[in-house]
C-alpha cells in the first residue's frame, strides 16, 4: 500500500513537472501535412470522344449531370453579347416540347435544368434520372431557337446595359478589361446596343453548331450512382451525339505597361471613387508559381486581416474594404487590387494602395503572414471537400489541363512547402509596381489633379472607350453666359420670366407597371408638389412650402432636415438657372465634356451647405442636355417642344441607385401659368 502511495505521488509530480515545463507563449510546431485521400472519380470515354467523370455519393438519393465544353475563348466583334444567349435559347424550347412545356415537365418533378455558352447542367432524384436525361438531352440535341425569345432577351441585355452605363462598378469592370486586353480581345471586348441588335437567330444556331460537340465535353456524374449505371445511362443517351473538329484559336498575349497609367471615367455624380489598380498577368493552375501566388494574394489583399484591409479601412478608415486577386486563367489573367473610397481621400488611397503593393515586392513577407496564409487557404481546401462535386471538378481539372495524377492529393503537402523566399519571388515576378494601369471611376472635377501625380492620365467613357477629346473653342466663357444662352434658346428671358406657375403630368413604365407623375410648380410662393402613381394608388408624395419640405411613402411621412432640404429645394424652380445666384450658390464652368455624342459646357453649382450638381449645357444650341445629382441620379433631357413659347423637354430620362432600370418619363400635359390652389400643396 505504501508503495502504492509513493507511486501515486511520484506519477503526480512528474505530470505536474511536464505540464509546467509548456511554453504555453510558443505555438507548437506543425506537424507534416498529410497527402489526403480524396476519393477517385471512376472514368470512361465514349466513341464520340465524350469524357465521363462518375463520383458515387449515397447521402442523398440525387444525381447530378454536369456538362462542360472546353473551346478557347471567342472574339465575338461587331455581335459582341452572343454567347450570353446561347443558353436561356437553347433552353427556349425543342422541336417537341415549347418552352412551358419543358419548364413544367422539369418542375412537375422537382428537377433543374440549366444551360449555358460552354454547359448544360441537370440535376432530380434518383427515381427520376432517365426522365431528366431525357429532357438535357432534348435541350442538347434539338434546340429550336424562336425568334420571339431571342428578341425578348434582347430587350432585357438593353436594359441591363442602360442600367450599367450608370453603375460604377460595372464601368469600372469595363475599363480594366479594356486597358489590360485590348477591344480586339475576346476578354477586352464590350457589348453594346449595337452589338446586341446585330445578333440574329442564325449566328445562335452557328455558335450551337461549332461548339456544343462531345469532342470537346466533360461530363461529371455525381451522386447516387455507381460506374455501371452510370456507362448504361451515358452510352443510351449521350452516343448518338455526333463528334466535330471544332476550330481553336490564338490571341497575342496583352502586355503590362511600361510605365503606371491612370485611366480616369468622370462620373460627377459619385461620391465615391471606384479603383481598380491591375496589369495583365500570365497565371495559370498548372503553373509551378500557382500556390506561390494564391498565398501571395492572401498576405496582400486576400481577406480582412490582409495588408490592403488593414490599411485602408482598419488603419486609414478610407473604405469599407480594399482587396486584391490574382487570377488563374490558360491564356491570359490580370492582377487586381480594388476599394471603393470616399471622393476627397481618393489620391490618398491610391497612393497607400500602391504603397502596400511595392512594399509587398521589395520588403516580402514575414513567417507570421505565411503561417496565416497557409492556415486558411488548407481551411477553404478541406471545406471544399465535402462537396462531392468537388471531386468530379478535382478529376476534369486534372483531365482538362493535363495535371499530375496526385495534383490534389499532395496539394496540403505543397502548400506546406512554400517557403517565405518562395512568395517573395513570386511577388517579383507577378507584380510590378512601377507598370500599373490605376483605374478609377469617379468625380473627375475632385480628383483628376490629385491622380496626376501617379502617372498620364487617359479619360475614358462609361463603355470602356477613350473618351472623346472635347477642345473649349471659348476658354474664357463665364457661367452667365452659358445660363444666358440657354434662356434665350428656350425662349428668351422675357418668355421664361413670365412662367410663375407649371403643373406637368408625365408618365413611365418600371417593368411592366405604369407610373405615372405630376409635378405642381407655385414659384412666386415658393412652393412645389410632385407625386408618384401606381395603378392608382399614390406611390410618394414631396411637399415643400413655408420653407420645409416633407416626403411621404408607403403611409410614412418625414420632414426633411434643413441640409437635405438645401439638396431639395431647387426642384420647386421650373428654370433653376434663374435663381441659383439669388439662392447663395455658387456656380463655375468645368470645360467641355461629351454628352450623347453632343459637346456641352459642364457647369458645377454648389449650394451653401457644400453639396454639388453639374449640369450639362449644349456648345452648339445651348440647351440643357443633363443633371447630375448625387442624392436623385443623373437625369438626361430630350426631344424639347414649345409649349406657350417656351422649349421644355418632353422625355427625361432618370438613372438613380434607387430605382432597378433607367426611368424613361414622358409629358404628357404641361400646363402654364393656369390656376393652382393651396389644395395642391396639401
Amino acid at each position: 500500500m505504501k508503495r502504492t502511495y509513493i507511486f501515486l505521488i511520484l506519477s503526480f509530480l512528474l505530470i505536474h513537472s511536464g505540464f509546467a515545463q509548456v511554453d504555453r507563449s510558443q505555438y507548437p510546431e506543425p506537424g507534416p501535412a498529410p497527402e489526403i485521400q480524396i476519393g477517385d472519380a471512376e472514368s470512361f470515354t465514349l466513341d464520340n470522344g465524350l469524357k465521363v467523370f462518375v463520383v458515387e455519393n449515397r447521402k442523398l438519393p440525387r444525381v447530378a449531370f454536369s456538362l462542360v465544353l472546353d473551346r478557347d475563348p471567342i472574339q465575338e466583334g461587331d455581335k459582341a453579347g452572343l454567347s450570353g444567349f446561347v443558353g436561356e435559347m437553347m433552353t427556349a424550347g425543342t422541336e417537341s416540347r415549347a418552352k412551358d412545356q419543358l419548364d413544367e415537365e422539369v418542375d412537375f418533378i422537382g428537377a433543374s435544368l440549366r444551360a449555358g455558352a460552354t454547359s448544360l447542367f441537370a440535376s432530380s432524384l434518383k427515381k427520376h434520372q432517365e426522365k431528366i436525361l431525357e429532357l438535357m438531352t432534348d435541350v442538347l440535341y434539338n434546340p429550336t431557337f424562336p425568334e420571339s425569345e431571342l428578341e425578348k432577351l434582347k430587350k432585357q441585355a438593353i436594359t441591363g446595359l442602360a442600367t450599367s452605363k450608370d453603375n460604377p462598378d460595372a464601368i469600372s469592370g469595363r475599363v480594366v478589361a479594356a486597358v489590360n486586353y485590348g477591344k480586339e480581345h475576346p476578354y477586352g471586348e464590350t457589348e453594346t446596343e449595337t452589338t446586341i441588335n446585330n445578333i440574329a437567330v442564325e449566328d445562335i444556331r452557328n455558335y450551337y453548331e461549332t461548339y456544343f460537340r462531345p469532342n470537346i465535353g466533360y461530363l461529371a456524374i455525381v451522386g447516387d450512382i455507381t460506374k455501371g449505371e452510370a456507362e448504361e445511362l451515358v452510352s443510351k443517351y449521350f452516343s448518338d451525339w455526333e463528334k466535330a473538329e471544332v476550330p481553336t484559336k490564338n490571341y497575342d498575349k496583352p502586355s503590362r505597361p511600361d510605365q503606371n497609367k491612370v485611366a480616369l471615367v468622370d462620373r460627377s455624380a459619385s461620391v465615391q471613387s471606384v479603383i481598380n489598380i491591375t496589369h495583365p498577368v500570365e497565371m495559370h493552375i498548372t503553373s509551378d508559381d500557382y500556390l506561390n501566388t494564391r498565398v501571395l494574394n492572401y498576405i496582400l489583399g486576400g481577406g480582412s486581416s490582409s495588408r490592403l484591409f488593414m490599411n485602408l479601412r482598419e488603419d486609414k478608415g478610407y473604405t469599407y474594404g480594399a482587396y486584391s486577386t490574382i487570377g488563374s486563367d490558360k491564356l491570359i489573367t490580370n492582377f487586381s487590387a480594388n476599394a471603393s473610397v470616399r471622393t476627397e481621400v481618393t489620391d490618398s488611397a491610391v497612393y497607400e494602395m500602391m504603397n502596400e503593393i511595392r512594399m509587398i515586392v521589395e520588403e516580402g513577407v514575414t513567417e507570421e503572414e505565411l503561417e496565416a496564409a497557409k492556415a486558411n487557404l488548407s481551411g477553404s481546401f478541406g471545406r471544399s471537400l465535402e462537396s462531392p462535386s468537388t471531386i468530379a471538378n478535382f478529376a476534369i481539372n486534372t483531365e482538362r489541363y493535363g495535371l499530375p495524377s496526385d495534383f490534389y492529393a499532395t496539394y496540403l503537402q505543397r502548400l506546406n512547402d512554400i517557403t517565405v523566399e518562395d512568395v517573395n519571388q513570386a511577388a517579383k515576378r507577378y507584380l510590378n509596381p512601377d507598370g500599373l494601369y490605376i483605374t478609377v471611376v469617379g468625380n473627375g472635377s475632385g480628383i483628376k489633379d490629385g491622380l496626376s501625380q501617379f502617372g498620364e492620365i487617359k479619360m475614358y467613357n462609361n463603355m470602356g472607350d477613350p473618351a472623346r477629346e472635347v477642345e473649349m473653342a471659348n476658354e474664357d466663357i463665364t457661367v452667365e453666359e452659358i445660363f444666358e444662352k440657354y434662356i434665350e434658346a428656350i425662349g428668351g428671358r422675357e418668355n421664361v420670366e413670365k412662367v410663375e406657375t407649371a403643373k406637368i403630368t408625365s408618365s413611365a413604365e418600371v417593368q411592366g407597371m405604369k407610373l405615372n407623375l405630376t409635378s405642381i410648380h407655385d414659384e412666386p410662393n415658393r412652393q412645389f408638389a410632385q407625386s408618384v402613381e401606381m395603378m392608382g394608388n399614390v406611390a410618394s408624395r414631396t411637399v415643400i412650402k413655408d420653407g420645409k419640405a416633407k416626403v411621404t411613402a408607403m403611409g410614412q411621412s418625414q420632414e426633411l432636415n434643413d441640409e437635405q432640404f438645401e439638396a431639395v429645394k431647387m426642384s420647386m424652380f421650373i428654370f433653376p438657372e434663374l435663381h441659383y445666384e439669388e439662392m447663395g450658390y455658387t456656380m463655375e464652368v468645368d470645360g467641355v465634356a461629351d454628352i450623347e455624342g453632343k459637346d456641352a459646357y459642364k457647369v458645377i453649382i454648389r449650394n451653401p451647405t457644400g453639396s454639388e450638381i453639374v449640369n450639362y449645357y449644349s456648345v452648339e444650341d445651348g440647351l440643357k442636355l443633363r443633371n447630375e445629382n448625387p442624392m436623385a441620379g443623373d437625369t438626361t433631357y430630350e426631344e424639347y417642344q414649345e409649349y406657350e413659347g417656351v422649349m421644355f423637354p418632353k422625355v427625361a430620362t432618370m438613372k438613380s441607385p434607387q430605382i432597378p432600370v433607367p426611368l424613361k418619363t414622358v409629358v404628357e400635359t404641361l400646363e402654364i401659368n393656369s390656376e393652382i390652389s393651396e389644395a395642391d400643396f396639401n
